[in-house]
């Protein structure tokens, strides 16, 4: 049941990426606040696993198995959550993938086309399809995760990089396209974060001590840690909020200060 501060009640939300760490818990945020929550995942067992969870709790959600790189699965995600829900009201474009971790002379571009496909193919579509049901209601939000390696550089990390630069793009043109539809598009962009994707990372980048690499990264971060999935979700969602209506085109970093 809903139950707290209600800002998003009667709201519909989609979020791709539902399955991992931020995914999971910005789901979890936005249940909690009166959502209806359409959860987007590659792995659709574990999508149904985290809304079975939900349900349990009397929060409305539904899951979707599908791929955000297919144009058909984006548009039987979009389709279903107007199906199930009515339409779309907010859509967090979350999936993504890091790719390998190597000197430029040793890229291997199917792993790069893999990269660029989710991180930026599957954002690109994301918007096609739910700009326009976002229209018919009268506007909506829109938050994509891109990262703190959208806004510098990132050594080693050279097709997650750039597939974090393109996003930065695509969301201040989309913003600037569409706030005359009352529809925002912000993104996301977090610092190193405890969870998976930065475990593996940490892996690829020296596999005989990926704690030396953890370390290094924290001795980077003013405030002294990683991000938390609970700190990516806080942005998400005030960005989502009627508290950020005239917050549009904008970049936010989660990050401990690492790009002040």
């Amino acid at each position: 049941m809903a139950t707290g501060y209600q800002r998003f009640e009667g709201k519909v939300v989609v979020v791709t990426g539902a399955a991992g760490d931020i995914g999971r818990e910005t789901i979890q945020r936005f249940a909690r606040e009166g959502a209806h929550v359409v959860a987007v995942d590659f792995n659709a067992d574990r999508a149904s696993t985290l809304t079975n969870e939900l349900q349990s709790q009397g929060f409305l959600c539904s899951a979707v198995g599908a791929d955000v790189t297919q144009e058909a699965d984006v548009k039987r995600y979009v389709e279903h959550a107007c199906t199930e829900f009515g339409g779309v009201d907010v859509l967090f474009n979350n999936a993504g993938m890091e790719g390998e971790s190597s000197d430029i002379g040793d890229c291997d571009l199917d792993d790069f086309d893999r990269v660029m496909a989710v991180n930026v193919r599957g954002v690109i579509l994301g918007m096609k399809y739910v700009v326009p049901v976002m229209q018919a209601r009268g506007g909506g939000a829109i938050v994509n995760t891109a990262s703190v390696a959208g806004m510098s550089g990132a050594p080693g990390l050279t097709s997650y990089c750039a597939s974090k630069h393109a996003v930065i793009g695509l969301t201040r043109s989309v913003a600037m396209q569409q706030g005359v539809n009352n529809i925002r598009v912000n993104a996301v962009c977090p610092s190193p974060m405890t969870g998976r994707m930065m475990s593996s990372i940490e892996q690829k980048m020296q596999p005989d001590d990926a704690a030396a690499v953890h370390d290094a990264l924290i001795a980077t971060i003013p405030l002294g840690r990683y991000a938390t999935p609970a700190d990516v979700a806080s942005m998400v969602t005030h960005l989502c909020s009627e508290e950020a209506a005239f917050l549009n085109g904008g970049l936010y970093p989660v990050d401990g200060g690492v790009s002040a």
